[in-house]
């Protein structure tokens, strides 16, 4: 991931598969070269094939409020706005919260 790909806020952003209702919209707040926040997208991708959600991304370093806010804590992933997780992503639990 480069920061030309995190400026521009979406990380393939279509969901896959069939959806009904609301999409959720998953974000993940992170840097270029932070190992924990690959392994985080890792995750959601992952966790994408079979439960679909808008994914983007945010390069905190392009926004000093985000850096301030998330620096020592990346990488954070809310969900429809609601901070779920930061440092890690639990899989099995991201899995239940999707639905």
């Amino acid at each position: 991931m480069t920061h030309a790909d995190l400026a521009k806020g979406e990380l393939d952003a279509e969901p896959r598969g069939p959806c009904e209702g609301v999409i959720p919209t998953v974000t993940l707040y992170g840097r270029a070269g932070c190992c924990l926040c690959d392994e985080a997208r890792e995750i959601l991708l992952s966790v994408r094939a079979t439960h679909p959600f808008v994914l983007k991304e945010q390069d905190i370093d392009l926004d000093d409020s985000l850096l301030r806010a998330y620096l020592e804590r990346i990488p954070v992933v809310t969900i429809d706005g609601v901070e779920a997780f930061a440092l890690f992503v639990d899989q099995a639990e991201l899995e239940q919260r999707l639905g």
